[in-house]
């Protein structure tokens, strides 16, 4: 039971300390919208979502409304669309049809997202896996809230380095496909090792084939919330801070379990998983940065960075699972440039580079996220640094991503302007030698040795 104090702290969090909810997000499984017409698929596709999700956003504005708690995005997810579509798709163009169907069911419900188009291609690829991909320049260009995501990697299985090779292709020409929005179109396409099924953030939510009919997943954010906490304890010992960190976490999961529950029986949907995750936005006081700098930092990037990002990652997890049997998705501390005024104020300052924020991606919940790149990087040098991510993933046991945006006509030093909560990122240089015959051997990485534990 929630007592009246509880109810007054969170009313304090919710206030002046940017607790929110970030998202609910319905996932709904399309597996029985396949089809050898493709007209009937895409028929089937804005169907079954406008009838599961008809009632979701007017939902989640009941329980803001009842509970006073913030919901900032509701969203949707879909079986990844390679899936879906291949039966009916035989060349890229088939796949946009569908992108366009999406888009015009999300549109139709109301909400921000809907994320799934998606391929996961860890092993190899099938034909319908590389159309998918090949479409994704046109098809992120021609809709406004569709958001791909393709898998390449896993510790089980290795690196598909055919894939990787392709998606450094793939990431350029969606820069140059939506150059006149500052290369928007690379915000809304992630790369993945290990990608769970349940993440309900994006633009890497997809509905996992694991998955049941429909499910709530919600996403709950609060870096303001823990830098306040840690603000009563500056220059206390590392067992107090951690404490500090983890019976925070504690009150933010809960306040997702709430929502979760109001949902799931409004909206008669079994309820997933609460993902907590320290997911920062461009507004003062929400920042991930601020919290390492709250921490004994002068900038995130100075040293001791990565040792500060693993101790706020664990705490957030511990705390979280006290709060909820069911944590999953990404759970615990982004560190996405664009979206986070710290880092960006420390990329500015000279303390953050591209290879720092690498070493940091072996402790957060995700990796390299929202970071500008000159438009003029190599197709070759992106799935280099898309390797080198995937390979931190695969050993490490965890979830890496990589969502790069090679600003077309852009240079080190320019600036980006996405808007929102996708916020604004200044060009970082990338490291000019090259990798070329590395990512153009055929094949793929195998698999760790770890990964055998049958």
């Amino acid at each position: 039971m929630i007592n009246i104090s509880e109810v007054i702290e969170t009313n304090k969090m919710i206030e002046k300390e940017n607790l929110d909810v970030r998202t609910i997000t319905l996932g709904i499984s399309l597996l029985d919208c396949t089809d050898s017409n493709l007209d009937a698929v895409c028929d089937k596709v804005y169907k079954k979502i406008t009838s599961v999700a008809k009632d979701l956003v007017k939902t989640g504005k009941e329980i803001e409304k009842k509970y006073a708690i913030p919901i900032v995005n509701k969203r949707i997810s879909v079986t990844p669309i390679a899936l879906v579509g291949g039966a009916s798709c035989k060349e890229p163009g088939d796949f946009v049809k569908i992108a366009k169907s999406l888009d015009r069911a999300a549109k139709e419900v109301g909400v921000n997202f809907i994320g799934g188009y998606s391929a996961l291609v860890s092993k190899g690829m099938t034909a319908a896996d590389e159309l998918l991909i090949r479409s994704i320049p046109e098809a992120l260009s021609v809709t406004d809230v569709v958001c791909s995501s393709i898998n390449v990697g896993s510790t089980k299985t290795g690196i598909n380095m055919d894939a990787v090779r392709l998606m450094g292709e793939i990431i350029k020409q969606t820069a140059e496909y939506t150059q006149d929005n500052d290369s928007l179109g690379c915000a809304k396409l992630v790369v993945f090792c290990n990608a769970p099924d349940d993440n309900p953030f994006m633009a890497g939510a997809f509905h996992g084939v694991t998955e049941a009919d429909a499910v709530i997943n919600v996403g709950v954010s609060g870096p303001g919330v823990v830098k306040t906490a840690l603000e009563s304890v500056r220059g206390e010992s590392f067992e107090v801070l951690c404490e500090t960190i983890k019976k925070t976490a504690f009150k933010i999961t809960r306040v997702g379990q709430l929502v979760a529950k109001e949902a799931s029986e409004k909206l008669g949907v079994p309820f997933g998983i609460i993902d907590l995750s320290l997911a920062p936005t461009p507004a003062i006081g929400d920042s991930v940065a601020d919290i390492l700098c709250e921490i004994g930092l002068e900038y995130a990037g100075a040293p001791g960075t990565t040792a500060a990002l693993a101790l706020l990652n664990d705490q957030v997890k511990k705390g979280g699972i006290m709060a909820s049997s069911y944590v999953g998705g990404l759970s615990g501390a982004f560190i996405p440039v664009s979206e986070d005024q710290g880092m960006i104020n420390a990329v500015e300052a000279g303390a953050l580079s591209l290879e720092k924020l690498e070493a940091m991606t072996c402790v957060c919940s995700v990796g390299l996220d929202m970071i500008a790149v000159p438009g003029d990087t190599k197709a070759t040098t992106i799935s280099g640094i898309i390797a080198d991510e995937m390979a931190i993933g695969m050993i490490n046991q965890k979830t890496t991503a990589v969502r790069l945006i090679p600003a077309f006509g852009k240079k080190p030093g320019d600036n980006v302007e996405f808007g929102g909560l996708l916020g604004h990122a200044p060009v970082m240089p990338v490291n000019g030698f090259g990798c070329d015959d590395f990512v153009n051997r055929k094949g793929r990485i195998p698999a760790p040795v770890h990964s055998f534990k049958n």
